[in-house]
């Protein structure tokens, strides 16, 4: 069953625009590679400045989770730990 993930994240002050550079980077380079990965949107928010939404859509919870983990492992995310202002959210939909 196909999934969305939306995912919340809070810029460093100013930090907007790099981190937003930096998510799609990861989602183009890693993105295809990742075994069930349909592609994701980032969105920035009305309500803040640094603000930022992605939305991911995924094949399967299994194959989203998988992914996450490996690429943790890896250390891509590193560099988007290095620009949130505090920890993101996530909420899993279908």
């Amino acid at each position: 069953m196909t999934i969305r993930v939306v995912i919340q994240f809070q810029a460093q002050p100013g930090r907007r625009t790099d981190l937003r550079q930096v998510l799609e980077g990861i989602s183009a380079t890693h993105g295809p590679e990742a075994p069930g990965f349909l592609g994701s949107t980032v969105y920035e928010t009305l309500d803040s400045g640094d603000g930022l939404v992605e939305i991911a859509e995924w094949e399967s919870a299994d194959a989203q989770a998988e992914a996450v983990q490996s690429a943790m492992d890896s250390g891509v995310y590193a560099p988007v730990m290095e620009l949130v202002a505090r920890p993101f959210t996530a909420t899993r939909i279908g």
